[in-house]
């Protein structure tokens, strides 16, 4: 097996894959941020499929984190992170630092924003968070220039902007979402995991429970979603869980699901001791739901 290139210069990850697509190579593209996991790594397994090279990024992106945020206390594993995506077949890893990716200071940067998708959900209590993501997406898109890309469907809002600044802006590329991987418990995979004790992983479980338990409602009949939101609220906050919000939206543009809406996906964000948590079911109501 070709050993796996490591690359920390923009100019010569270029010069790299411009060799790669000069004899015709399918280029697929995996950003990351580190601290990989068995569901970082299946994003990688979905690349291979789709392409002949595989590069995947790690970089912890200043502009999505907020005053206050994990930042500095964000796990930062590179040297076994290199040798996993070695193992999995990886073929270029870029591992860049903030001055290679940003001229100047973040907020001194051109940004690209997804206007009113940003700021719900996720976006609510995470004001510059997604401004951060589309503009160092935007960025690394035009560094890489792959031909595709993949991305983890757990992070459901995150894809979702993706794809529709990949769309607004005309970047000829191919974004896939990747299912999402679990534990045998349910507790979706997560770099942030690292900060729950055994104990609160084993608790933390209750997201996914209670959104599978919500779904179930809806393929029984239920339509007061205000109610079955508020009902999942009610039952994590009982399990001491804090939560910023549970919603039931519509899958094809996040808005508000109604009465009518035969497609939809219920997100919730948590909080576990150090861990801020994220999760997604969709719903579809001719009586089967897929899991994200």
């Amino acid at each position: 097996m070709p050993r796996m290139q490591t690359i920390k210069n923009k100019s010569m990850l270029r010069a790299a894959i411009q060799r790669w697509k000069s004899v015709d190579e399918i280029v697929a593209y995996v950003p990351t941020m580190g601290n990989l996991h068995e569901g970082h790594l299946r994003l990688v397994d979905m690349a291979r499929q789709h392409a002949s090279k595989v590069v995947v990024s790690i970089f912890v992106n200043p502009a999505q984190f907020a005053a206050g945020e994990d930042i500095d206390s964000y796990p930062r594993t590179l040297e076994q992170d290199s040798a996993l995506l070695a193992e999995r077949g990886a073929d270029l890893l870029f591992a860049p630092d903030a001055a290679e990716v940003y001229d100047s200071k973040p907020e001194a940067q051109t940004r690209v924003e997804v206007p009113g998708l940003s700021t719900i959900l996720c976006g609510k209590s995470r004001p510059t968070h997604f401004v951060g993501v589309t503009t160092v997406v935007a960025k690394l898109f035009n560094i890489v220039q792959p031909h595709l890309a993949v991305f983890g469907e757990k992070d459901f809002q995150q894809l979702f902007l993706i794809k529709k600044m990949v769309k607004d802006l005309d970047f000829p590329i191919k974004i896939l979402g990747a299912e999402t991987v679990r534990e045998a418990s349910g507790l979706a995979l997560s770099s942030r995991n690292s900060y729950l004790s055994v104990a609160q992983r084993e608790h933390a479980a209750r997201l996914f429970q209670s959104l599978q338990q919500t779904a179930a409602r809806i393929i029984e009949g239920e339509r007061d979603y205000q109610k079955l939101e508020e009902n999942a609220i009610k039952m994590l906050e009982n399990d001491g869980i804090e939560v910023e919000y549970v919603s039931i939206r519509r899958n094809d543009d996040l808005h508000l699901a109604d009465a009518g809406t035969t497609e939809l996906v219920i997100l919730a964000a948590v909080k576990l001791g150090k861990a801020r948590l994220i999760d997604n079911i969709r719903v579809d109501l001719s009586g089967t739901i897929k899991q994200l």
